[in-house]
């Protein structure tokens, strides 16, 4: 008798997003003639770069000629993808890596839920809450987690809280653990940590024996120089981290797919005899086995980048994104809401209105002003009571926005 993955079981709620979308769905379909503002999910509205669209075209063209095909590339990326990304973003900030550290994919949806793969499910894991779904979904559906609790939570979890007491960077765990999650800019909250940070979470993985999983998504964000884009600027940090990047919120690649992680060679884990392995030996064989490489096409658009055009066209569309972050956050100031983030983030992070329960509130601006937010609490317990509003949007629809939540 086949018998099904009971972990999936565990599963205590539909995947946020979707169920965002299905209420949306729902809402739209009862009020046809509502004109819906999502400032929700994460997706890019802005098109391609000209840089990025040029070299795709030319990509096209070589998968068209018989002398200039790419079948199947290599599994961790092509040598210019990954070399374009050695220089630019780690070589620029004095950051000592080399190539084979690199492994392109095609998300760091699926970095970050994959990487656990590669460690024992008696490790201990340690999450930020409110927390990016994907850290605890993967691993519940792996097996590393207890029993669903009655508060949304899971046994066998560690959850570390990040409020506005503790500038939204959690204090370390009171009991030992093994993987760490953390991402900063953060998603949902917009904040960040500093190098001093940082560094103490690096003191503590090596005093600890344990891995740090950095998702640094959206590093491109960053405008204040005293906030490292990347935890290789804090010394110590290859011996324990592990690093993910993409280009879906860096260049609008969220439909085209591509990214990478970085997994040095220094980072070890420990059999159960006490002997250390090298992790990164252990992706690259995980890599090669479950996955064919990321499209030449999406490599190539990738490269085009870190182009001098390439560069300065995208770098038009993140500050067009972040003058939407100001917007919100000054209006929703004066509105008397407490807002957070938005400054080196795409994200704001704002108090419901009258200390309106999350998904209430979601209801209530889809209701009133047919606006779309993401709730706090689909993000964990510490989320309750908060909204997380995207600056992904066309400038003018994040202005109506902001005048419709002037009339709650």
């Amino acid at each position: 008798m086949i018998r099904v993955n009971e972990n999936y079981l565990k599963l205590q709620a539909g995947y946020l997003f979707p169920e965002i979308s299905r209420r949306v769905s729902a809402f739209a379909g009862e009020n046809p003639k509502a004109n819906i503002i999502r400032m929700g999910i994460g997706d890019v509205t802005e098109p391609l770069v000209p840089a990025v669209v040029e070299a795709m075209h030319k990509a096209v063209d070589e998968m068209g000629d018989r002398a200039t095909l790419k079948g199947y590339g290599p599994e961790q990326g092509y040598d210019f993808l990954r070399q374009a990304i050695l220089d630019n973003d780690y070589k620029s900030r004095g950051v000592d890596l080399a190539l084979d550290e690199i492994f392109v994919s095609d998300g760091s949806k699926c970095d970050t839920g994959n990487i656990q793969e590669v460690f024992g499910l008696d490790n201990t894991i340690a999450v930020t809450d409110p927390v990016y779904p994907v850290y605890v979904d993967t691993n519940v559906m792996a097996g590393r987690t207890g029993t669903p609790l009655t508060n949304g939570q899971y046994g066998g979890i560690v959850y570390m809280p990040c409020t506005p007491s503790n500038q939204f960077v959690p204090q370390f765990p009171s009991e030992p653990v093994d993987l760490i999650y953390l991402c900063y800019p953060n998603n949902p909250t917009g904040a960040v940590a500093t190098k001093e940070q940082l560094s103490r979470w690096v003191d503590y993985a090596r005093k600890n024996q344990a891995v740090i999983l950095f998702d640094a998504a959206y590093e491109t964000y960053i405008s204040d120089p005293s906030i490292p884009h990347s935890i290789y600027e804090v010394p110590g940090a290859r011996q324990v981290a592990i690093e993910f990047r993409s280009f879906s919120k860096t260049a609008g690649f969220t439909g085209l797919r591509c990214a990478f992680a970085v997994v040095p060679k220094d980072v070890v884990a420990y059999a159960k005899d006490g002997k250390a392995v090298r992790v990164n030996p252990l992706w690259n064989r995980r890599h090669c086995t479950k996955f064919n490489g990321a499209s030449y096409i999406s490599q190539a658009a990738a490269a085009a980048v870190y182009t001098a055009d390439g560069k300065t066209q995208s770098r038009r569309i993140i500050d067009l994104y972040m003058t939407n972050a100001a917007i919100i956050r000054q209006s929703l100031s004066k509105l008397g809401y407490e807002v957070y983030g938005g400054i080196n983030a795409p994200y704001v992070w704002i108090t419901t209105k009258n200390r309106m329960g999350s998904w209430e509130f979601f209801d209530l601006l889809l209701r009133k002003i047919h606006v779309v937010a993401t709730p706090g609490a689909g993000f964990g317990l510490a989320g309750e009571g908060f909204m997380r509003l995207s600056a992904f949007n066309r400038p003018e629809k994040v202005k109506e926005a902001m005048e419709r939540f002037s009339t709650l």
